[in-house]
């Protein structure tokens, strides 16, 4: 369906000025995290930092959310004063501030935040009374970014509003980024963080302290620098209660997991969600299999050279490309594998490889669902425009983990979305 008229110009400008991601990725690690300071707290969540031990020493951070309250719920009169109005930090804008973040950069003002570690929410140790709902189960989310971008505190914003929309608890994880860090290492960072949280040995540290969270590839801590009792850890969830989440190159993480989960046999993910993931490995126009490669490749602030330059900067040889843990769509064998959603968006140049490996997962596991966001965007679960694709995604979201009713609506209006133009959704597999 056609996209607004407007975003889509405002769309094709930023995608043609700002520059390829192999030359920017440094700079827009300096533009989310200078994004992600003014980010608002969501009193209805409260936030927590841990870290999980690697086997090499270094500490993988965690940013923990237990929502407080139920979705819709007021918030206690204690709390109303610490709400702050705000939205998710915008990724069709933090994609661009490379460009002209030169020039912007003297003129924004910074917010002094809580803590560098506890930016959003109620810290682990606050006196404040507040009231308790227990949580549906666990969400361990790897954030999105190329592997070279992203982190837990751009997606702080997120991950709560993720926490307290579903009532669920949720883990996100700080794996080492490319290029510094290159596979295999982002996929067994998140792997073991995954099978100490199934284990039961998931540490908790410097709960609800001062804890500098920043890129892992600028320093390489090997313990906690919080505090708290390292002793502490978080008890073994209900396996049928945790969730492997990702967008983008964390879909691409949660997918690869649940592949060297099954091939090494030390726990079993029940249940994965894919978020427009990254599945293949060739961004080439004159080569991708793929149409949309080439019908959204250039004008929606994801390109297919920015892929094609995340992938270069991801690997450490080109028989990488062939390594299902590094392209799941490559692997031969995609049994026995978890229950699954994977939502794709209809102007992402990932769109048509996500619902290839929606097909290719259905002919050999039950329980596969697959639905393309109409009007959707690559990276939206971020961008402050997307209020209704957002919402969209979490109408579908409750439905494939709580078995809510799923009625066909309306595209919603907002300048991300098309304000006439049919269903918000389309179910690919139709399995509904």
């Amino acid at each position: 369906m056609p996209i607004n008229e407007a975003l889509f110009a405002a769309m094709k400008a930023a995608s043609y000025i700002k520059p390829n991601a192999g030359k920017s990725y440094k700079l827009q690690r300096v533009a989310e995290e200078l994004v992600a300071k003014q980010a608002p707290a969501n009193p209805k969540c409260r936030v927590e930092d841990a870290f999980a031990p690697m086997a090499d020493g270094y500490a993988v951070p965690l940013r923990v959310f237990t929502p407080l309250v139920a979705y819709g719920a007021p918030l206690p009169e204690a709390l109303e004063e610490s709400s702050a109005n705000g939205t998710p930090v915008a990724s069709a804008i933090s994609a661009i501030l490379p460009a002209v973040l030169p020039k912007v950069l003297p003129k924004i003002p910074i917010k002094e935040s809580m803590s560098s570690g506890n930016t959003d929410g109620i810290s682990g140790n606050a006196n404040t009374e507040l009231p308790s709902v227990t949580p549906r189960g666990t969400i361990l989310f790897f954030h999105g970014g190329g592997w070279t971008t992203g982190g837990i505190n751009l997606y702080t914003q997120a991950c709560a509003h993720m926490a307290v929309r579903l009532q669920r608890r949720v883990i996100s994880v700080e794996y080492r980024l490319a290029p510094e860090y290159r596979f295999p290492t982002a996929v067994e960072n998140c792997y073991e963080v995954a099978r100490q949280l199934f284990a039961g040995e998931l540490p908790i540290s410097g709960v609800g302290g001062s804890v500098d969270v920043d890129h892992p590839q600028s320093a390489a801590p090997t313990a906690p620098t919080g505090g708290g009792d390292i002793s502490a850890t978080i008890p073994a969830p209900d396996p049928d209660s945790i969730v492997l989440f990702g967008d983008s190159a964390g879909g691409n993480l949660a997918a690869a997991v649940s592949l060297m989960a099954r091939d090494r046999g030390e726990f079993m993910p029940r249940t994965q969600m894919l978020l427009y993931p990254v599945v293949g490995n060739d961004y080439n126009p004159e080569t991708s299999p793929f149409e949309s490669v080439r019908t959204n490749g250039t004008d929606y602030i994801l390109t297919a050279q920015d892929m094609a330059d995340y992938i270069d900067m991801y690997r450490s040889s080109v028989a990488d490309l062939t390594n299902p843990y590094f392209a799941p769509l490559t692997a031969h064998d995609l049994s026995n594998q978890p229950r699954t959603l994977v939502l794709s968006a209809e102007y992402c140049p990932l769109r048509d490889e996500d619902e290839a490996y929606a097909r290719r997962l259905q002919l050999v596991n039950d329980n596969v669902s697959c639905y393309r966001i109409h009007d959707g965007i690559h990276g939206y679960l971020l961008n402050t425009s997307a209020v209704g694709l957002v919402s969209t995604t979490y109408r579908i979201i409750e439905h494939f983990l709580d078995d809510t009713p799923l009625v066909p609506a309306p595209g919603t209006g907002t300048t991300a979305n098309a304000p006439e133009g049919g269903d918000a959704w389309q179910d690919v597999l139709g399995t509904d």
